[in-house]
């Protein structure tokens, strides 16, 4: 009896999709390019690593196999093949090669690699916490677009996780704008730190995105930070350096609370932006009870002024000055019609900020000093 297994092409393809953005990076190991196939009698695990970041998916399977079977294929072909059949796909492995058989007249075959050079997977992972997959999903999409790929400083090139006996938050920072994303949801009765890189955080949305995890495990292994769903394993090397103190950003002492039509705002930014030709050029404004009166002057494009409705903002005047684009940047995580920020002078930031059902989300964004204004 041949050793044989069929498997959905849909499935099958989901999870070689997830493997890509790894098994495709360039590493100092050439064996990172193959996926591992881990056949059982009726279970396929599939595992790639590019040493920063890891997947292990399983695939419920029929086979004719008695015993398992390990090997190694390039993880771009299996995929590039997959992608273009459909219905069951069958797979035969003899003589170090793989045979695809589909529809019934397709028939292809992949050399294949035995399994013994495959950089070993952690083991025994530490289930600290479980979590709503949804809800996980929810809070890295709005911390996400902030982490940073190019910063000097590695930690800005990455989003801290803090889990506390209160509850956990996310940060991220490029050093001008700040997100944090708290939950009371869920804690730790030992409180940690974790630093994750931006890989990590952008691959682990796309497989929360693609594959079903209504419940998933925070875990450690191996020093390395663990997701896992009900059909796979999601793992991470952490970022050694420290992550910035950021808590004094978020003191709101003496600070003035006022609400803006998050619509118009966001037009009025949009159009500022309009005018900036890739300038870092500051808009200018100007904060009193009833108005905010926005105002760009790029010298070599044009001009740009605007009053829009500030309701509840009892204080005297402030003037300020931002980059239009860190404050339109972050107003895609609200979900709400009206933005809520509080502002305190034109050296202090300005802070947006949201209750949503069990998510508190803080978005703070420096001011540009008049000396850097153009």
């Amino acid at each position: 009896m041949n050793n044989s297994f069929t498997v959905e092409q849909s499935v099958l393809l989901s999870v070689l999709a997830s493997m890509q953005p790894i098994c495709t990076k360039r590493t100092a190991l050439d064996v990172t390019e193959s996926i591992l196939f881990q056949v059982n009698p009726r279970e396929l695990i599939l595992k790639s690593t590019d040493q920063e970041i890891a997947l292990q998916s399983g695939i419920q399977i029929d086979s004719t196999l008695l015993e398992p079977l390990s090997f190694l294929v390039s993880g771009k072909r299996i995929f590039d093949l997959v992608k273009e059949l459909d219905g069951l796909i069958e797979f035969v492995v003899e003589n170090q090669m793989i045979k695809i058989k589909a529809s019934g007249t397709i028939g292809l075959s992949l050399s294949i690699k035995d399994s013994e050079d495959f950089p070993p997977f952690p083991e025994r992972i530490e289930n600290l916490m479980k979590m709503d997959g949804e809800f996980l999903l929810e809070m890295l999409g709005k911390v996400g677009f902030l982490i940073g790929s190019n910063n000097a400083n590695p930690a800005l090139n990455g989003m801290l996780l803090d889990c506390t006996k209160n509850g956990i938050s996310m940060v991220a920072t490029d050093g001008h704008s700040l997100v944090r994303v708290t939950t009371q949801k869920y804690h730790l009765a030992e409180e940690k730190k974790w630093l994750l890189p931006r890989r990590a955080v952008l691959e682990l949305k796309k497989i929360l995105e693609v594959q079903s995890a209504p419940q998933l495990f925070l875990g450690i292994c191996n020093g390395q930070l663990v997701f896992s769903g009900p059909t796979f394993n999601f793992f991470t090397r952490l970022i050694s350096e420290p992550f910035p103190q950021y808590e004094a950003a978020l003191a709101k002492d003496g600070f003035i609370a006022a609400t803006l039509d998050k619509e118009a705002f966001s037009k009025t930014l949009k159009r500022a932006g309009c005018l900036l030709a890739g300038q870092f050029v500051s808009t200018a404004f100007t904060f009193k009870p009833g108005t905010l009166a926005v105002r760009l002057d790029n010298k070599d494009v044009g001009t740009l002024e605007e009053a829009l409705a500030l309701v509840q903002f009892d204080g005297a005047e402030i003037a300020s000055r931002f980059y239009s684009p860190y404050l339109l940047n972050g107003l895609q995580i609200f979900t709400e019609k009206e933005v809520y920020f509080s502002i305190k002078n034109e050296m202090r930031p300005i802070i947006f900020e949201s209750n949503q059902d069990h998510l508190q989300v803080t978005y703070v964004v420096m001011p540009i000093s008049q000396q850097n204004a153009a």
